[in-house]
């Protein structure tokens, strides 16, 4: 389905929790928001909110958290969407730690693609972002997702000045060895770093100074796709601050209180909850129809949205 501006919205990014067994600095509080289990879209929730997106042209979908992994029924949760008609791609975001538990019932549910992040290489730096995690872990989710040969692994690194920008050339190596794509997105200040000083921010075009031997390669959704000369996997830049994609976006995100985010940066949200048949995929194709043009952090501001980034869906 086209949205008022022409563009073709076809993606899902449909959070089933706002829990995580990690507690990352740009994304939720030190002591964690956690929801009651009550307040999460049931199983059939979701997997009738997914149905009526199909019916609104949604061909992708992503789950996304807070950590998925987290929530007790995610393997059915993933079966649910992946069996539904009109979705031809299932897509899973992760912090890896859990995956060596769950990458062979993903895989067997019909997850195709997953996205892992991975902000260091260095195990106190790792240690100092995430609160709670340790790289270890992390890497071991990593060559397990790479082992079960998942296509098109995406390892995701956000970049924070004075955190770990000094650690680009490191991450984009990844790529030499492996045939994954490691993604250098931009922090946008949203939720926990609505108010982070201004030193923190990292444009992607670091990576190419840094690395100025990639290899333009064409681009895969929001990421302009790098290569080494000699490299296995690719390099994304995300740039939503430098350079904003908002003329191509092809996304709306449902938060896993049900409600609809038509643009990750506005306040506006749809609650779909209660909603069911003919009056959901109304509700659904009227949020696509009215999704605005542009988000304004181009013009200096912080996010218009009123959640941290675990109560999306990052």
């Amino acid at each position: 389905m086209k949205d008022s501006f022409g563009r073709d919205i076809y993606y899902l990014r449909m959070s089933v929790t706002d829990n995580c067994n990690l507690r990352c600095v740009y994304c939720m509080p030190d002591g964690g928001e956690r929801q009651s289990g009550e307040d999460a879209l049931t199983i059939e929730e979701i997997a009738e909110i997914v149905r009526a997106s199909a019916v609104c042209g949604i061909t992708k979908v992503r789950l996304t958290g807070g950590e998925p992994l987290v929530r007790s029924n995610i393997i059915e949760i993933c079966r649910r969407v992946a069996e539904t008609s009109g979705i031809c791609e299932l897509c899973l975001t992760t912090n890896g730690i859990l995956l060596p538990r769950f990458v062979s019932d993903l895989n067997a549910a019909g997850v195709t693609r997953l996205n892992i992040s991975l902000d260091s290489l260095d195990p106190e730096t790792y240690k100092k972002i995430t609160r709670t995690g340790t790289l270890d872990g992390a890497l071991k989710g990593i060559y397990a997702a790479l082992d079960m040969g998942f296509d098109a692994i995406k390892i995701n690194a956000v970049l924070m000045g004075g955190v770990n920008d000094n650690e680009i050339f490191e991450l984009l190596e990844l790529t030499r060895k492996h045939n994954a794509n490691v993604r250098f997105i931009e922090m946008m200040p949203i939720g926990e770093t609505a108010d982070w000083a201004g030193t923190r921010f990292v444009s992607v075009s670091r990576v190419l100074d840094i690395a100025p031997e990639l290899k333009d390669v064409g681009a895969d959704g929001v990421a302009k796709l790098y290569k080494l000369p000699d490299g296995l996997g690719t390099v994304g830049l995300i740039s939503p601050i430098s350079s904003h994609f908002c003329p191509t976006c092809n996304r709306i995100r449902v938060a896993s209180d049900g409600k609809l985010k038509p643009c990750l940066h506005s306040s506006d949200e749809i609650d779909l909850r209660g909603l069911s048949g003919k009056a959901l995929e109304d509700a659904i194709s009227a949020a696509i129809f009215g999704k605005p043009l542009k988000h304004k952090l181009d013009a200096g501001e912080t996010s218009g949205s009123a959640r941290n980034m675990n109560q999306i869906g990052g």
